[in-house]
């Protein structure tokens, strides 16, 4: 597994909806990819929103990274979405499963 982690936080006065439409291409154009394994968006209190995609591995991470339709977006990003962001990406040294069982 390689794990993206994207923590952002939006510009004051964005245009929402065209966030909107970006980022549900975005997610259903990633979901199609080789090695697509999940992704899930969280919204702090405070505004910051975090972003994990699930790759089965670097190299289906790296084909999404660049593949063209996303290029352009994360260009617009920086133009017209974002404030900042931070990225992490990388292979967890350790992955704890629990799951309960119905007694």
């Amino acid at each position: 597994m390689y794990l993206v982690v994207f923590r952002n936080r939006k510009r004051a006065g964005l245009d929402a909806q065209a966030y909107q439409t970006d980022a549900a291409a975005m997610e259903t154009l990633a979901r199609a990819q080789p090695g697509f394994l999940a992704f899930k968006s969280y919204v702090a209190d405070d505004g910051e929103v975090i972003a994990l995609s699930e790759w089965d591995s670097e190299e289906a991470a790296l084909g999404w990274r660049r593949q063209a339709d996303h290029a352009q977006v994360q260009a617009r990003g920086r133009e017209a979405y974002y404030e900042s962001y931070s990225l992490f990406a990388g292979t967890p040294s350790r992955v704890h499963h629990f799951k309960r069982t119905t007694p």
